[in-house]
């Protein structure tokens, strides 16, 4: 764990979690920094290295101690994601199933529900995802078409999800449906299931071809009649679809502006490096006036953008971040991701549409930042509503 660049610990690390973000740069950069180019030609990360990850400590760090997890606060989500991040492989999207599927099942998850699958999640066994997008329904929840239809001990659900991260490889998934009797447009009409992909009826579609982050398995999927037990319902109550997406959506935002972060301090360290070796005309690019002027600006933005994070996670972690310091977080870090990687890429000239240099690889995977999470508009709208 070092301190170069722009990057500096986070003040809120004290020793236990300095030692554990120094084990997590250990296996990032042993077990997963050699193979990212080949996980993005698969389109996928390979099993095996969710298994070594769960034996690492890695998985569910947050979740309850007497259900299997490290018992840990949101600091160590963080700390991987920023070591993931400034390694290079943030593709191994363990933040999913870590902090955004999990505190759904480990917060409001039955003690059943709990005990049957943390386990084997902190294992690295399973595979959590969550199924909201559908092929006409992005942001706005509450047009979801996907039904569940009360019959009996059991619901059965009927639909398709689309844009779901790791929905190609996850063993179990939450999915957003509209329970058939409700009203259409009625926030109370939309609660979430628990699905096991083992499930009878559901079925994968294509693993989605996109212009980044291809080893998220981002996939389509498919229910037919697929039953699934009452006791799968989240909550054990129809309607709070909507009232519990809520409890974690500032979660997943800050999640979204520490991944563009770190992707932005990796940026400015990889071009640095870069322009103080390469030469023009003579002399190293980063001796021209301009290089510096460039690299200047983007290290004084992303110090003020460290400043910011930091301050949001600390606030977090004291159950303080409000939904609007969310949205401005997740807005204004992916948009500066943005704009960073871009000035980065211009630095390498030729070289950066080339794509065995890692800032190509950043550029297409920066993008759609601003689209997950809840589009920039959306931010942008919930932000206006503050003032």
């Amino acid at each position: 764990m070092s301190e170069s660049n722009t990057y500096v610990i986070p003040d809120y690390y004290d020793e236990n979690l300095r030692i554990f973000r120094s084990a997590v740069d250990r296996f990032a950069e042993k077990e997963c920094a050699p193979h990212t180019e080949e996980w993005r030609r698969e389109g996928e990360i390979p099993r095996s290295i969710w298994r070594k990850a769960g034996e690492a400590g890695l998985l569910m760090a947050s979740a309850p101690e007497e259900y299997g997890g490290g018992g840990a606060s949101f600091a160590y989500e963080a700390a991987i994601i920023e070591s993931f991040g400034l390694c290079g492989v943030h593709q191994f999207v363990l933040c999913v199933p870590n902090a955004v599927f999990g505190p759904y099942l480990f917060s409001l998850g039955t003690e059943a529900q709990k005990r049957e699958w943390i386990p084997k999640l902190a294992a690295g066994e399973w595979i959590g995802a969550i199924a909201m997008s559908e092929p006409n329904t992005g942001s706005d929840l509450r047009g979801i078409k996907t039904t569940a239809v009360r019959d009996g001990n059991n619901y059965i659900i009927n639909g398709q999800k689309t844009f779901t991260t790791l929905g190609y490889v996850a063993d179990i998934l939450m999915v957003a449906c509209r329970v058939e009797g409700r009203t259409e447009i009625d926030k109370s009409s939309v609660s979430l299931f628990f699905v096991e992909a083992d499930s009878p009826g559901f079925s994968r579609g294509r693993k989605l071809d996109k212009m980044g982050l291809e080893a998220h398995s981002t996939a389509e999927l498919f229910f037919e009649d697929v039953r699934v037990p009452t006791d799968h319902l989240l909550g054990g109550a129809e309607g709070q679809g909507f009232a519990h997406l809520m409890t974690n959506l500032n979660q997943e935002r800050l999640i979204v502006a520490l991944e563009a972060m770190a992707m932005i301090d990796r940026a400015i360290r990889e071009t640095t490096n870069y322009v103080k070796e390469r030469k023009a005309f003579g002399q190293p690019i980063f001796d021209f006036q301009n290089t510096q002027f460039v690299l200047a600006d983007c290290a004084a933005k992303a110090t003020a953008a460290r400043a910011f994070v930091d301050a949001c996670v600390k606030r977090h972690l004291s159950d303080d971040l409000d939904a609007v310091t969310a949205a401005k977080a997740k807005y204004w870090l992916s948009e500066l991701q943005g704009e960073i990687i871009d000035k980065c890429l211009q630095l390498f000239g030729g070289y950066g549409y080339i794509n065995e240099y890692p800032i190509s690889g950043m550029y297409r995977d920066a993008r759609v930042s601003r689209i997950y999470g809840g589009t920039n508009e959306i931010m942008k709208l919930i932000i206006a509503r503050s003032m």
